[in-house]
């Protein structure tokens, strides 16, 4: 039985106060795909507990039929709010570790210590990292034992700045996700129409560009995890 490791924001507002949090649709494809090969899913963040969900991922034009089914779900949404701290599963063994996204990761994925050191200990052991949209950020400034960044020369995708001004949201970023990627020396792709979904596989390192990718992000990883002896 596979084991995945599921790590979401603690973040609730950007910091002119406005209203964010987790992406829902980037936590509850993979969950969903992975509950239902029967697998072992822990749902974690930087300081444990409640989880906000951003408000813009709850609305008719983006909430599709499984997100809205967990949403409703009141045994998920309390798994959800009583999400285990990083802290506590740093020393677990997991078969992928998962940055599911949302702006508000933006604040509290790229500088967290030990999100780095499970992500680094993860990589090293030759097992999956996977990273949606804006949970991209939080590989920004993981170290290698040999002291070069994790995403040194990688190919990966994350939220794009054309995006961002999509999203109405380029004033209350704290920093523009793909200039970031970019200064890391990655090979950045991205989908040719914007919000449309993109994944890249590089080895053990999965990304997804956006919500639009939140499905096949659950297909790719749960597919490439069964083709993995760990």
């Amino acid at each position: 039985m596979k084991k995945l490791l599921l790590i979401v924001t603690n973040v609730g507002h950007y910091a002119s106060g406005l209203k964010t949090g987790l992406w829902l649709s980037e936590l509850t494809h993979i969950y969903h795909a992975a509950k239902e090969k029967g697998w072992s899913v822990t749902i974690a963040s930087p300081k444990g507990g409640e989880v906000p969900i951003d408000p813009e991922s709850l609305k008719p034009l983006v909430l599709d039929k499984i997100s809205k089914d967990y949403y409703n779900s009141p045994a998920f949404m309390n798994e959800l709010n009583h999400s285990k701290s990083l802290e506590d599963v740093k020393n677990e063994s997991f078969n992928c570790v998962y940055l599911a996204g949302g702006h508000a990761t933006m604040y509290d994925f790229p500088h967290d210590a030990t999100l780095e050191e499970i992500i680094k200990n993860q990589y090293e052991k030759n097992k999956m990292v996977a990273a949606i949209c804006h949970g991209v950020g939080g590989l920004l400034n993981v170290k290698l034992s040999n002291n070069d960044y994790l995403l040194k020369g990688k190919s990966i995708t994350g939220f794009d700045w054309f995006e961002e001004s999509i999203a109405r949201r380029k004033k209350e970023v704290p920093f523009n996700l793909e200039a970031a990627l970019k200064e890391r020396n990655v090979h950045y792709k991205k989908a040719f129409i914007p919000m449309t979904s993109k994944v890249v596989i590089d080895d053990n390192l999965i990304t997804g560009q956006n919500p639009f990718s939140s499905k096949e992000m659950a297909k790719v990883v749960t597919a490439e995890l069964e083709k993995k002896g760990n």
